[in-house]
Order: structure tokens, then C-alpha cells, then sequence
């Protein structure tokens, strides 16, 4: 939402905060939907070589494709990993949900912590609906099996993919395209594309740490309001005067310890995992608009090479007929999901603020 936008209520309605908030109406209904997933009941697995936790994950469906109708996995956090990386490989300019990170960042919590295992659970819980729900990867083979197969049926499957040369191989031709600089023929679309997303990562970057110094700021508000209502506790057992005083003293302090807690748990529930999925949903994407770029200078190098060639003209015609149907699908898969990601993340970013700023105006009222 613009600036402009947001400036612009009638003069006429009241400029109240919670005025303003009112006049947003989310117009994005549930759609019919055929696949609900579901991730919960984390379990600890310790063996003599390694401690690791794995996760249920419950599939309800309708779809035909599905022999049964609910199926019941318990998946480990390889297991997502390996479901992202076939997804990139199957469909290289889609944009792909991200996963949260192997390990923490920014020391917040411990590795193996309840609070580490919730706020992981929460984020493959929903980098499995944000899949379900995408047009495309829904119906993708391997995320249909990482939702039916048994551990050790996924396990096999897992053995079918591409060997350790392959995977040399194509992460050589990915650092060879990034070396070889900008691609000539690039459409200008793609070009803004890559000028958005580096904004966007810059501004979301900002915000992050905004709102990372906001919630730091608040718990050291918080742990010295918490030893201020003890005090004035003990002080009014020593002033018989004003011992009634002091204990209303130290009421309201305990109600404000409560609401600022409250708070702090919904900056760290809510605003905090919301900015930083889409600092890694940046990167995502400019990796996808590498991708392409890849796509487009492997036709740009053909038709070079056709230009400087005289024999053998055939053949290169008939290469430079298959890119060029790459690139054209490359490039409207992207420009599809491009426009979905965006009216997604335009109206998340909108809601996640407006939950902060009433969750803000609740905080100030109690």
C-alpha cells in the first residue's frame, strides 16, 4: 500500500487510528480448496549418531490423483529440504516457498528449545500450504509423494534422483552463467523485476532490524517494570501510611508487565517471522530471475554461435527453435507467479501491520 494511499481518507472521517484501520476491507475469500495439510506433534529422536526432530504431517484430500483420501507421515526437516530442492529443479523460474533456515539465527533461541521447535513448526506448516495452494506446484509429483509415502518408501525414492556428477554438473554451468555478466537480449519486465527485488530486500532488511530493535527495546522495558512491581510490593510493608498506595502502585505495574508482554508475543509471533520469511523469499527471488537469465544466455550464446557459423546450420536452427520455446516458457512462468507472489505478499505485508497496529492500540488502551 502506497503512502498515498494511506493519506488519503476523507477529510470528513474522523482521523482516529482505529478509524483508519476500519476502512481496509480485506477482500480475499477463502477458495475452494481440495487439499488441507497439516503439521504438528514434534518428536524428539535421539540415536548414537545424531539427535534430530521429526514432524506429523496429516493430508486431507478430495483430489483424484490421491488413493486414499487422509494420509498420516512423520517428516524431518532433510525431508523438506529435499522436497524444496526438487521443486527448484522441476520447475526453475516458479517461485518456491522458503524454508526456515537449518539453524537459528541471531541466537534468540536454542537449537532443540520448545520455543525453536514451535516457530519451526509453524514455518514447514506453512511452506507445505503455501505449496498446496500454488496452481502449479500442487500437483507436482514429489511433493505428492512427500505427503503419501512411508519413510522408508521416501527414502527409496529419494535414491532415484539425479548422482553426485550431475549435481557437480549443474551447479558448474549456474556459476559459469553468474560469471559470464549481464545477459544482452533480456526483456525490460525482467529487468524491473531485478531493480523491485533489489529494493524490496533492502527495505525489508530495514524493517527486520527495526522491528528486531523494537522487540529488544520492549524486554528490557518489560524485565525492569517486572523488578519495579516487586518493590513497591516490599516497600508497602514498611510504610503503613502509604502501604495502600504503594500496593495500587504495584497492581498497575503488574498489569502493564501483563499487557506488555502480550505485546512482545505478538511482535515475535506475528511481525518477526512475516519480515524475515520474506527477506528469504527475496533471495528466492532473485535466484529465480538468475535462473532465467541462465535460460536467456543459453539461447543468446546459439544464436551467436549461428551468426559465426556457416556449416552446420541446420542443427543449430533447430537448438535455437527448442530455447527459444524454453525462454518463452521460462518467462511466462515467471511473469504468472510474479504477479500471484506479489498480490500475496502486498496484501500480507498490509495485514501483518494492521494486526501490529491494533494489537498496538489494545496495548496503549489497557
Amino acid at each position: 500500500t502506497s503512502l498515498a494511499e494511506v493519506n488519503s481518507f476523507s477529510p470528513s472521517v474522523p482521523i482516529s487510528p482505529s478509524s483508519m484501520i476500519s476502512q481496509y476491507k480485506f477482500e480475499d475469500g477463502p477458495e475452494l480448496r481440495d487439499l488441507f495439510i497439516t503439521v504438528d506433534d514434534p518428536e524428539s529422536h535421539i540415536t548414537a549418531i545424531e539427535t534430530f526432530i521429526t514432524y506429523r504431517v496429516v493430508t486431507k484430500t478430495s483430489r483424484g490423483e490421491f488413493d486414499s483420501s487422509e494420509y498420516e507421515v512423520r517428516r524431518r526437516y532433510q525431508d523438506f529440504l529435499w522436497l524444496k530442492s526438487k521443486l527448484e529443479e522441476a520447475h526453475p523460474t516458479l517461485i518456491i516457498p522458503p524454508l526456515p533456515e537449518k539453524f537459528i539465527m541471531k541466537g534468540m533461541v536454542e537449537r532443540f528449545s520448545d520455543e525453536f521447535i514451535e516457530t519451526r513448526r509453524k514455518a514447514l506448516h506453512k511452506f507445505l500450504n503455501r505449496i498446496a495452494d500454488h496452481p502449479t506446484l500442487t500437483f507436482n509429483e514429489d511433493f505428492k509423494i512427500f505427503l503419501t509415502a512411508q519413510a522408508w518408501e521416501l527414502s527409496s525414492h529419494k535414491k532415484q534422483g539425479p548422482g553426485l556428477l550431475s549435481r557437480m554438473g549443474q551447479t558448474v554451468r549456474a556459476v559459469a552463467s553468474s560469471v559470464r555478466g549481464a545477459v544482452k537480449n533480456r526483456p525490460e519486465m525482467f529487468t524491473e523485476m531485478s531493480n523491485y527485488m533489489e529494493t524490496f530486500s533492502q527495505k525489508i532488511n530495514l524493517l527486520d532490524k527495526i522491528a528486531h530493535r523494537i522487540y529488544k527495546e520492549e524486554k528490557d522495558y518489560f524485565n525492569e517494570m517486572k523488578e519495579y512491581g516487586a518493590i513497591h510490593t516490599l516497600w508497602s510493608a514498611s510504610e503503613e501510611d502509604i502501604a495502600d498506595s504503594l500496593k495500587g502502585i504495584a497492581s498497575c505495574i503488574d498489569r502493564c508487565c501483563k499487557a506488555t508482554e502480550k505485546r512482545m508475543a505478538g511482535l515475535s509471533e506475528n511481525l518477526l517471522p512475516i519480515l524475515h520469511e520474506y527477506i528469504l523469499y527475496s533471495e528466492i527471488l532473485m535466484g529465480v530471475l538468475k535462473r532465467r537469465d541462465q535460460i536467456q544466455g543459453e539461447l543468446d550464446s546459439k544464436v551467436d554461435a549461428l551468426a559465426n557459423k556457416k556449416t552446420e546450420k541446420d542443427l543449430f536452427s533447430e537448438e535455437i527453435g527448442k530455447l527459444e520455446d524454453k525462454v518463452e516458457r521460462a518467462n511466462n512462468a515467471l511473469k504468472a507467479d510474479w504477479d500471484r507472489w506479489k498480490q500475496n505478499m502486498q496484501w500480507e505485508m498490509r495485514s501483518t501491520f494492521m494486526n501490529v497496529a491494533e494489537n498496538n492500540l489494545r496495548y496503549y488502551e489497557e
